[in-house]
């Protein structure tokens, strides 16, 4: 299923990317646009996505491809890649580095690989379901065991109202010791590595999971949707935790 080859293609990409959009942070002459979804998008988002997609293409020419800027191709595929070039794109346009790169590979549709690469801070996660690694060494999510205990991270406190139950996420987060918007793909890092315990997202797109999805498990987390399913390409939301917490998370947006 996943080769030797796999992981060191997903490294040329992760360092490709990286190497591409590292330039373009922190620069006030980068032209922000608006996409149709009023979601920012900027030459960091569509270069870094264009090159990784003529990677692939030379690399695995038979392999699909699903992309956040530039759509899907051949998705029927028995390999697929699906990126995300800047996931955070309105904190990469404010100049602040908790964004990420996010690619994953699924196989007959389910995510077999993924990484998360934070290319300003140097710190690459990779995970495939069984062990997730930062740098090359071993993480692990930490066993924080009871919410009052724990950090909880979201993109936007705004948006579980706007998209789900408001009431009920201002529960959860009033029950956490910590609270934060510290999100996007770094949020998810942070689950990994041990240095954060719940992260929920109450609206997601396929390209913003799939990534997520070998890595939280390969840190020994769990990662499902608001109703405690697992994800699946009709999946909107994400809720993420380490084990002992997931449980008192999903009972706490079911409420």
């Amino acid at each position: 299923m996943v080769t030797a080859e796999h992981r060191t293609f997903l490294l040329e990409l992760a360092r490709a990317s990286g190497d591409f959009i590292r330039p373009l942070f922190g620069r006030h002459d980068v032209a922000v646009e608006l996409k149709g979804d009023l979601t920012p998008v900027t030459a960091a988002d569509r270069g870094a996505e264009e090159l990784m997609r003529r990677m692939i293409a030379a690399k695995f020419p038979d392999h699909g491809l699903l992309g956040e800027e530039l759509g899907p191709e051949r998705t029927d595929a028995e390999f697929v890649w699906v990126l995300d070039p800047v996931d955070g794109t309105k904190s990469f346009v404010t100049g602040v580095p908790l964004f990420g790169t996010l690619i994953a590979l699924l196989h007959r549709g389910q995510p077999v690989l993924g990484c998360i690469h934070q290319p300003i801070l140097n710190q690459l996660v990779i995970g495939d379901g069984t062990t997730t690694t930062l740098n090359g060494a071993p993480v692990r999510c930490r066993s924080t065991r009871v919410l009052a205990d724990s950090t909880l991270l979201t993109c936007d406190w705004v948006n579980p109202s706007v998209y789900q139950n408001g009431p009920a996420f201002d529960r959860l987060s009033r029950s956490v010791k910590l609270a934060r918007t510290w999100g996007d793909a770094y949020a998810y890092l942070l689950l990994a590595t041990g240095w954060a315990d719940v992260v929920v997202d109450p609206i997601m797109n396929p390209w913003d999971i799939a990534a997520l999805v070998p890595v939280i498990r390969g840190a020994g987390g769990i990662i499902t949707d608001w109703q405690g399913a697992a994800p699946c390409p009709a999946t909107s939301t994400i809720a993420a935790a380490t084990p002992e917490l997931h449980a008192a998370t999903i009972a706490a947006l079911r409420v």
